[in-house]
């Protein structure tokens, strides 16, 4: 069994995130530090354009950001 530390958690997920892609994408953003679209894309299974919208809305509610070709979970 693996011991678990406070920092390991992930943060409670944003009540505006409502789409089940939207949280599919942010908890993956989360725990993985950050992703490029092509990454979503392989990892979740998810068309790009689908990634891209999602990614937009996240964008634009200030929860997700784009750092060089990455994008992470804003803190």
């Amino acid at each position: 069994m693996m011991d678990h530390h406070p920092s390991d958690r992930i943060a409670d997920l944003p009540t505006t995130v409502t789409s089940p892609r939207g949280k599919l994408v942010y908890l993956y953003l989360e725990a993985s530090g950050g992703a490029t679209v092509a990454d979503l894309n392989d990892t979740l299974a998810m068309n790009k354009l689908a990634v891209l919208s999602v990614l937009e809305s996240l964008t634009s509610q200030g929860l997700v950001e784009k750092t060089g070709t990455e994008y992470v979970v804003t803190a």
